[in-house]
């Protein structure tokens, strides 16, 4: 028997408990995994609260992403005692996730331990830090290079947007920031590389068609107004990388940008991006994360703490990346 956050469903609300479960407990899969670490993400935030129609088949243990170490396999890929990481492919969603002190899922969803990581660093990363680096790796095959301009980051402050401020910096870009807690975050950001920071309000605020060119790239985070009003910001040929909706799913904006400034709208998806492409970004992360992230921008949490954290993160009041120690 081990521990596993479970939620169910009564009467359309969501419920979490930590219980205890057994392995035949757990959905049908090629590799069993100790799990050491899971994290909180914006997706788990949704799902626990029962914010969003993220879990639709009850119970359900969350978590989209975890770091472990393979105890059993069918799958000649991984053997045990292999160190694995896991992001998206619905875990956490439709087959049982990484808030649990075991896990059983399908081969093709793993991927090894990068070298000079281990599971509590590969968590401080996450998802959010696979999909900040998918979006900088996006920008950068657009052709946006430090010389091109200052590159926005919106929702700078959360897990993504932390990790894309870092990256874009220690890359050679100037970065500005976007937060909705500049007063409490703005030194943060700072440390972690942003030029400037500037509040969300300003970057909400209704746009024309098209704005005075502001931005050579945008890692966005948030959507609906914030993403129009950067899109009618952008200068001519530049590129916004799309990967969250913390503001809402619309698009509130016309075809300006795109026919008249050649403006690319660049989509961001971590959930199914294939193993090659997985495993380089991963490399990449590894290789340019500065030591000071892990220092500055991670905090851990229990697994009795996760729905308290959960509440937070959906009402925008978590910094940096949340690990759940298993």
């Amino acid at each position: 028997m081990f521990n596993a956050l479970v939620l169910t469903q009564e009467e359309k609300k969501t419920l979490s408990e930590v219980r205890q479960i057994s392995e035949a407990d757990l959905p049908e899969g090629e590799v069993l995994v100790d799990v050491d670490y899971s994290s909180l993400n914006y997706k788990d935030g949704l799902a626990v609260t029962g914010t969003g129609r993220i879990i639709r088949n009850f119970p359900m243990v969350p978590g989209i992403d975890f770091a472990g170490t393979v105890v059993e396999s069918s799958d000649a890929r991984y053997q045990a005692g292999d160190k694995v990481i896991l992001t998206g492919w619905g875990v956490g969603e439709n087959h049982w996730g990484g808030m649990a002190q075991k896990a059983r899922v399908k081969a093709d969803w793993l991927v090894p331990m990068p070298a000079g990581i281990d599971g509590r660093r590969a968590m401080m990363v996450g998802t959010a830090g696979l999909t900040a680096m998918l979006c900088v790796q996006a920008l950068q095959n657009a052709g946006v290079t430090p010389e091109s301009g200052d590159i926005l980051v919106t929702g700078a402050s959360g897990g993504v947007g932390s990790v894309a401020v870092t990256l874009l910096a220690q890359s050679g870009y100037r970065v500005v920031a976007g937060t909705g807690r500049v007063e409490e975050n703005g030194p943060l950001l700072k440390k972690l590389g942003a030029a400037e920071i500037i509040d969300r309000e300003s970057l909400a605020a209704d746009a024309r068609p098209l704005e005075k060119q502001r931005w050579a790239g945008v890692v966005d985070t948030v959507g609906d107004k914030v993403l129009a009003r950067a899109l009618a910001e952008m200068h001519y040929g530049g590129s916004v990388a799309a990967c969250g909706l913390a503001g809402g799913f619309a698009l509130p904006t016309t075809v300006m940008p795109f026919i008249l400034r050649g403006v690319n709208l660049l989509g961001i998806d971590s959930v199914a991006c294939p193993y090659e492409k997985r495993v380089a970004a991963w490399d990449a992360i590894i290789e340019q994360l500065p030591e000071s992230y892990y220092e500055q921008a991670c905090q851990s949490v229990s697994l009795e703490a996760v729905p308290e954290y959960a509440a937070k993160i959906v009402k925008g009041q978590v910094t940096g990346r949340v690990i759940v120690e298993l």
